[in-house]
Order: C-alpha cells, then structure tokens, then sequence
C-alpha cells in the first residue's frame, strides 16, 4: 500500500470511529434518544449502588445481582477517578477510552509483515451496530485487555499470561468453566505465560480477600439462575409458550429469564453443551501440532464463540467480546477466521435490534422476537461451526500426514516371493 493511501485510509477510519462514537456518547448522555428501554440505567442505578457499597471497603455480598469476580470493583470504583464528572458521564467517558484504547491496540498489531487493518476496521464497524448497549457496560473496559493480551502473546508471553488472568478476574460469566478470558491460553504454548497467569490471579485474588471482605460472594449466586431470555435454550420456551407452556418470564439475578417447568432440564443442557466445548477444546490442544503467530488469537475467537453460543445467558454485551477477539484474528492476514467474523459482524445489528429496541417483542415472545433470537443465534452458532472447523483444519494434521511410531505395518515389512 502506498505511504499516500495508507494514510488517506487511516484517516478515514479514525473519522468513521469518531463519528460513530459522537453519537453513541449523545446516546448514552440521552441527548438523543434511543428507541426501547433505558439501558443506561445499569450504570446509573445499579453500578452506582455498588459503587457506594465498594467505597466502604467491601463487596455487595448480600446483593444477589453482584455475580461479578473481585477484579469487577475497578470498573464500577474507576469513575472515581474524574471527580468532576456526575458517576454515570465519568463510566461513559472511561467506556470510550476503553474503546479508544482497544482501536489502538489493533492499529498497532495491523504493523508488519503479515499484519492488516481488517481488524481495526471490524472493530469501528461493529461497535456502533451494537448500540448504546456498549457503552453501558463495562464488557468494553474487559475486551480492551483481553485485546492486549492477544497481541503480547507472540512476543511478551509474561505480559499476556498477567493480561489474561487479570481478565478473567474482571468478568466471570455464569458458570465456572466460562471463565473466557483464561481460554486465551488454551494456544500460547510457552511455559512462561501460563506461569505468569498463574501468579497474578493468585496475588490480585488474595489481595481482594485480604484486603475486602466477601470478594467470592458471588459464586454462590449462580446456582438458582433461570434460562436468560436472549439465550439458544430460550428457544424453547419462547416457542414452547405458544402451546402451553406454563412458565414465566420474570427479572431474576439481573437479568431477564424463564422461570417454570423445565427450565432446569434446559439449563442442565446448556451447562453439558458448555462442558462439550471445553472438552472439544481440550482435545484440539492435544492433538494441535501446526501452530503459527495469528494461532493463539484464532483459538480464542472459537472458544469465546463455543462458551457464547452455549450458554444459559448470551446479553447483548457478550457480543463485544466476539467482535474484540475477532479482531485481534483478522490483524493477520493468514488467519482463516474471516467468514466466522463476518457472521459475527452481521449479529451485531440484530443483537441491537432485538435489545434494546424490540425488546418488549422479544420478552413477548412474539412473531418478531423469535424472528431476531432465531437469526441472531443462528449467525453465532454457524459462526462458532466454521471457527471450530477452521481452527482444527489448520492446527491439527490430518491422519495420513501423522508418522507411525510403530514403524512400517505386517503388511509393509513382509516380502511376497515371486
């Protein structure tokens, strides 16, 4: 690419993000205001209960909608640091420099031999498809490290292995096995970055014990949870309300689930789906022999889609982890991730469309809301089949390519007279 148009498309870019992110700050200020519910309320009303309880020096150990791992309070406690911001401006503000942050990571990973913009252009395309949602959470501040620590993997295992773990003490999604930060060291094979991981969340964890108390509450939050309206297993029940079904859908643990009869058995699924993964990803490590710079970044990709697509809970914000790890794939040109990142791209519309505007179909069960569930986890779960496919393709060499360690076979060492 010449010097001239290299720039000119830099330009473009960062002009696309800054106007993109204008409108979704105008957004989550209500200078504008967004069609469905108000989803800044998350920040306004519930972070900030948890900040003043966080001030005080503990965690909100007798909140049930705290399911959040002790890493968590620096998110909700940083608007504190633009005191001269009111509490939910301050987090929007900090949300965009998570986003800013993420965008110059990717600019720079884009550097080298091998190296591409598609990664940075997915990411200012699919974040404002996403809606004010983003903004309004604090998955962006998570996906910005997970991002770092993606592209350190290569050459500063130590930094990606602290990064990584730091992550997963950040976001914890509603099951033990999900905690998807950590599943980007499924593909960094040196010792040191999982001796790093290891180090760090031990010390940041016992920190947060020692220093304030119930920092664990919130593992003891999960085990009453429902199946969250949004998820694959609420297909089920969204169709199943039509003919009878005699179940509710109630706000329960933070969120919006289906509570009655059945509802554990499909829960119980979705938690066997999820140990299916990490089993196919297991085995994927062992057998794995082919691996090359964009490998570790590919690997996460499929794995955050499998743990998304397999869950009880799959919230709006759970999108911005896909776009971010997708990202961080399609810095490398060899990466094969492409398609899976373009379905992943086209969800992010619907996920806006059926939260937060259809929302009220969605919850209704509705023609339109299933449409959108049904088209929205349709696109995850084909891109979570062509990641895992193209993954394994690329890592793992097919049975005729694999020497014998026995040797030549009966057959091949006996000689047949003429």
């Amino acid at each position: 690419m010449e010097p001239t148009a290299a720039r000119g498309s830099l330009a473009g870019l960062l002009g696309i993000w800054g106007v993109t992110r204008a409108a979704l700050l105008l957004c989550v200020l209500k200078v504008v205001v967004f069609p469905g519910p108000d989803v800044t309320s998350d920040v306004s009303v519930i972070y900030r209960g948890w900040y003043d309880v966080l001030v005080t020096g503990t965690f909100p150990q007798d909140d049930v909608t705290w399911q959040y791992p002790p890493a968590a309070a620096l998110a909700v406690l940083s608007p504190a640091v633009l005191p001269f911001l009111e509490y939910a401006t301050a987090f929007f503000v900090l949300a965009l420099v998570a986003d800013a942050a993420a965008l110059a990571l990717l600019l720079r990973g884009a550097r080298g031999t091998g190296r591409s913009r598609r990664g940075a252009w997915l990411w200012v395309a699919a974040v404002p498809l996403l809606g004010p949602t983003v903004y309004a959470r604090y998955d962006v501040m998570v996906t910005a490290v997970a991002v770092a620590a993606l592209l350190a993997a290569g050459r500063h295992p130590r930094l990606a292995g602290a990064l990584m773990a730091f992550g997963a003490l950040l976001k914890v999604w509603p099951a033990l096995l999900k905690v998807w930060p950590a599943l980007l060291l499924l593909a960094v094979r040196r010792r040191v970055a999982w001796v790093s991981a290891a180090v760090t969340g031990v010390a940041v964890a016992g920190l947060f014990a020692v220093l304030m108390p119930g920092a664990f509450a919130f593992l003891g939050f999960q085990r009453d949870r429902g199946t969250e309206v949004e998820s694959l297993g609420s297909l089920v029940f969204h169709v199943a309300r039509h003919h009878g079904w005699d179940g509710e859908v109630l706000l329960n643990y933070g969120s919006v689930e289906f509570l009655g009869p059945y509802v554990s058995w499909v829960s119980t699924g979705a938690l066997f789906l999820t140990g299916a993964a990490l089993a196919w990803l297991v085995l994927w490590r062992l057998l794995a022999t082919r691996f090359a710079p964009h490998t570790a970044a590919d690997a996460a990709f499929t794995a955050v889609l499998l743990f998304t697509v397999t869950s009880r809970v799959i919230s709006p914000q759970y999108m911005v982890w896909l776009v971010g790890t997708a990202a961080v794939c399609l810095c490398f040109r060899e990466s094969r991730m492409g398609r899976p990142a373009a379905l992943v791209l086209a969800a992010c519309p619907v996920t806006m469309l059926e939260f937060p505007v259809w929302f009220g179909h969605v919850v209704a069960s509705d023609a339109l809301g299933i449409t959108l569930l049904t088209i929205r986890n349709g696109l995850l779960v084909a891109a979570s089949l062509l990641a895992a496919r193209a993954l394994w393709r690329a890592t793992v060499p097919a049975r005729r390519e694999i020497p014998s360690a026995a040797g030549p076979s009966w057959a091949e060492r006996t000689t047949v007279p003429s």
